[in-house]
């Protein structure tokens, strides 16, 4: 089955009414986690951004704790899903700041964890594609902001 494009979905949508809006919306937080998830940022959690970016630190900051930084084999691989799981927030989220921020927590607690991730050429190119990812978003953004995420960026170089 090929999926329909936004538009037409859109256009659909403005037939329904509000109880099946509502039908809809529940069915389809009930086939993926992903969907429940992101149902359940746009109706509690976007209106309050701080909450939300202080929750996904505190999770990352338990994901840290159980890092095996023994073997930087196991820790590459927990720091890729720390990672998916910020880039996960941040497609929820959708605003450059939001972004910014939890991906300089992520360095920031890399640079602190005491993995040597420097040592691997696949973790160091992670650092650095995220530092990337980082001055992307920042582009985009206020000068005002431009100027205060850059000094904490430099402080990550």
């Amino acid at each position: 089955m090929k999926a329909a494009t936004l538009s037409d979905i859109k256009k659909e949508l403005s037939n329904h009414s509000n109880k099946q809006l509502l039908e809809l919306c529940l069915r389809l937080g009930r086939f993926k986690k992903e969907n429940k998830e992101l149902l359940t940022y746009l109706l509690f959690e976007e209106q309050n951004e701080e909450d939300y970016i202080r929750d996904i630190k505190s999770e990352i900051d338990l994901q840290f704790e159980e890092i095996n930084s023994a073997n930087l084999y196991w820790a590459k691989k927990t720091l890729r899903k720390i990672l998916r799981n910020i880039n996960k927030h941040i497609r929820y989220s959708g605003i450059p700041q939001t972004a910014v921020e939890l991906l300089i927590y992520y360095c920031t607690k890399l640079n602190n964890s005491g993995i040597k991730y420097q040592e691997s050429t696949a973790l160091s190119n992670l650092y650095t594609a995220q530092l990337k990812k980082i001055n992307k978003f920042i582009s985009s953004m206020h000068e005002d902001l431009q100027y205060d995420f850059k000094k904490q960026v430099e402080e990550l170089e």
